[in-house]
């Protein structure tokens, strides 16, 4: 029987996509329960029209009340694994306490966590950044690292140009992972 998977997304939706297109092509043997979202986001879209139940929880003003609503949510679903995909919120610590929970990060760990990872990198003058999945800690962007891989920075690279050479490898990453995490139920 295969896992349960449940996606956490704020923005576009290009790693759910990336996801569930390659689950569709027969490349990730894991069974998509539901794609929660902070946002009316794209990702909300990408999921319906892959057959996956598209949630929408809003960000309210009690924080608390929210992290209930979510974890709520979740629970209902069952998962065996939470990703984070582009989900642009820190999760309560019970919540990464009570699910396993993964996220993709555009940095190699532990360098450059947070927000403006690929800007941090390029202010530091680094010549090779990356990509990596890892368990999520009640940390920001502390937990152990399951699978990275560098990009290198260019000379003519600006901010954007760079995130988007990032997200390709990213996308593949993520895919990567997951097709194993359904293949032998280990991360």
């Amino acid at each position: 029987m295969a896992k349960r998977v449940v996606l956490l997304a704020s923005g576009t939706g290009s790693l759910a996509a990336a996801i569930l297109s390659a689950s569709m092509a027969g490349e990730i043997d894991l069974d998509f329960v539901g794609l929660i979202s902070d946002k009316d986001s794209p990702a909300l879209e990408i999921a319906r029209s892959h057959q996956v139940p598209a949630i929408f929880i809003p960000m309210v003003s009690d924080r608390a009340e929210w992290d209930r609503q979510i974890y709520h949510s979740v629970s209902e679903l069952k998962p065996d694994l939470v990703v984070s995909v582009g989900f642009m919120r820190i999760l309560a610590p019970q919540f990464v306490s009570d699910f396993q929970v993964i996220n993709t990060h555009p940095s190699l760990l532990p360098l450059f966590p947070g927000a403006h990872a690929v800007q941090d990198a390029l202010a530091a003058g680094a010549t090779v950044t990356g990509t990596s999945v890892h368990l999520v800690d009640a940390g920001l962007d502390t937990g152990p690292v399951i699978l990275q891989r560098q990009v290198e920075i260019l000379p003519e690279d600006d901010e954007s140009t760079l995130h988007e050479r990032i997200k390709i490898v990213e996308r593949a990453l993520i895919v990567e992972v997951l097709a194993e995490y359904g293949r032998t139920g280990k991360l």
